[in-house]
């Protein structure tokens, strides 16, 4: 079964098919020839988040935070290895709470920092408190045996 994936770039936005034989990490936007995947997290505004968990078919990993809160900036280290461990494997966004406060009143999120994971457009999983990026990493991965 020759199984593909949808992976919204980053950059420009544009929806890119990757074959599951490709190796990820090196794939290229169609659209304007970024890297698909950095190795670190992207920070997304609302129109660009939207479309990262409404389109992709990876799963998505959501750091919601702020700029003032101190375990938010503790993790972000932390968060930052975890998605260079994990990537491609899944994409890791980083949401800025203060700049996007409808979209996080729309999640529920009631402290920060939180940790969403979408599958298919749908939320899998959350999590409150500043983790390690092992902490981070076993989280992603038992919320995908879970839902598997």
């Amino acid at each position: 079964m020759n199984v593909e994936h949808r992976v919204v770039c980053v950059g420009c936005g544009a929806i890119n098919r990757l074959p599951a034989e490709r190796d990820a990490a090196v794939a290229k936007c169609g659209g304007c020839g970024a890297p698909l995947f950095a190795g670190k997290p992207a920070d997304v505004e609302g129109a660009s988040f939207e479309r990262q968990i409404s389109k992709s078919t990876l799963p998505i990993v959501v750091d919601v935070w702020a700029p003032w809160c101190g375990p938010c900036r503790a993790m972000a280290p932390e968060y930052e290895k975890a998605a260079t461990a994990i990537e491609p494997h899944a994409r890791f966004l980083k949401l800025n709470s203060d700049a996007e406060q409808a979209i996080a009143a729309r999640l529920g999120i009631r402290g920060i920092p939180t940790m969403l994971l979408f599958k298919d457009g749908k939320e899998l999983g959350r999590v409150s408190g500043a983790m390690s990026a092992a902490q981070i990493g076993r989280w992603v991965g038992q919320q995908l045996k879970a839902e598997a």
